[in-house]
């Protein structure tokens, strides 16, 4: 098969995934190709591949904006088979609720939703994850990542149940769309620390910053993926109001994985349930 990824990522975690799902995918003899969902770049021709597998971050139990318009904008098809890729923060299932609109919109379209895959990966906003969790979640992604490409390659899956306790959930915290472009608008920079390097300004995948006298000047397109806050070299970048919740620099990936023990004491039961049910897939 030949394979288009249309991935949406601030932070480069839903990105790192979809790039080693298309190397397992590699094995079983299909080609892949990656386009990232962002502002000012064309839509691709997705007439020419065999199969769409469509990557987002989890935000707030949702699909974000940028992900959605995305799908809203594709073109009709007539059974093309689709996967839903995301990426999230904690394994709770309330997460499961992001894959209803984007289910929603893709069924409208004559899409064939064949199933979804979530993994666990290392927060960019609330806190930091230790080195050795962030090693964990990371062998724990290759484990899935490798059954979820014999999966793929069968053309196989199933869609997940959310049931209205999860539901109600998301509706409730969707309340992110609209709010992020306000919240966005208030993002600021210490001067002291930021140098004017533009890279925010480069890595937003919303185009909601440009540069101005050597500074960021924040917009109302932000969508809430805290690129900015999380890679700038500076750490200059204010979040406003989530500023308490800032998150930077980039995990490693590497080194050993934590124990059970060691796992952060928030959702310690979930994170491990999450690790075991993993590492039993090997």
């Amino acid at each position: 098969m030949n394979i288009l990824f249309c991935v949406f990522s601030g932070t480069g975690n839903t990105r790192r995934v979809a790039e080693t799902l298309a190397a397992r995918l590699a094995e079983f003899g299909h080609t892949s190709d990656l386009h990232m969902i962002k502002s000012g770049v064309p839509m691709p021709a997705v007439g020419g591949y065999d199969l769409l597998i469509a990557g987002y971050p989890v935000h707030a139990f949702n699909a974000p904006t940028a992900a959605l318009k995305f799908l809203k904008q594709l073109p009709p098809s007539a059974g093309m088979p689709v996967y839903l890729l995301r990426t999230s923060g904690e394994p709770s299932k309330l997460n499961d609720a992001s894959g209803i609109e984007p289910r929603r919109i893709l069924k409208k379209k004559g899409y064939e939703v064949k199933g979804e895959f979530t993994y666990v990966m290392p927060y960019n906003i609330i806190f930091r994850h230790s080195d050795g969790m962030v090693a964990r979640m990371w062998q724990a992604a290759l484990a899935r990542i490798a059954r979820d490409a014999r999966t793929v390659d069968k053309l196989e899956g199933e869609l997940r149940k959310v049931g209205p306790i999860r539901r109600s959930a998301a509706f409730v915290l969707r309340i992110e769309h609209p709010a992020m472009p306000l919240i966005g608008k208030t993002f600021r920079v210490s001067k002291k620390q930021c140098v004017g390097c533009g890279a925010c300004a480069d890595l937003c995948p919303s185009g909601n910053i440009r540069m101005e006298n050597g500074h960021p000047k924040f917009g109302m397109h932000c969508v809430g993926c805290m690129g900015c806050a999380f890679s700038c070299p500076q750490d200059a970048v204010r979040i406003s109001v989530l500023n308490l919740w800032r998150v930077n620099g980039k995990y490693a990936f590497t080194g050993e994985a934590s124990t059970d023990e060691e796992t952060c004491r928030y959702l310690h039961g979930m994170y491990n349930r999450y690790f075991h049910e993993s590492e039993d897939k090997i």
